[in-house]
């Protein structure tokens, strides 16, 4: 994923979650905040050091970049998300986290069919 798609910055993420909405399941919330005149939207991931240890984080982490890469033309452009990542998510192969982020995705009607 491009870094012009990531959002690095702690004011950004902070500022997501302050004005941002959130919607949740049991392995993921996910913070919208809508933005005007963005080309292409931007991902900030969250994921805890209770989830487990570095490969375990760095794994959901891959997972998740890879569901917004192939969901990529379906989700609404000029948006910023933050997803955070709950602790069942650390058991979840990669075909149950695309679901799971799919369903939390509909459920914030971001995806554009």
């Amino acid at each position: 994923m491009k870094k012009s798609y990531r959002i690095k910055k702690n004011v950004d993420f902070q500022k997501v979650f302050k004005q941002g909405k959130s919607y949740a399941n049991r392995q993921f919330v996910i913070y919208v905040l809508k933005k005007e005149n963005q080309k292409n939207f931007r991902i900030g991931l969250s994921v805890s050091k209770k989830i487990g240890n570095a490969v375990k984080r760095n794994e959901i982490k891959r997972y998740l970049r890879q569901c917004f890469h192939e969901l990529e033309e379906n989700i609404k452009k000029d948006n910023d998300y933050v997803i955070i990542a709950r602790k069942p998510a650390a058991e979840m192969n990669f075909h149950e986290v695309n679901k799971s982020l799919q369903h939390v995705l509909k459920v914030a009607k971001v995806l554009v069919d």
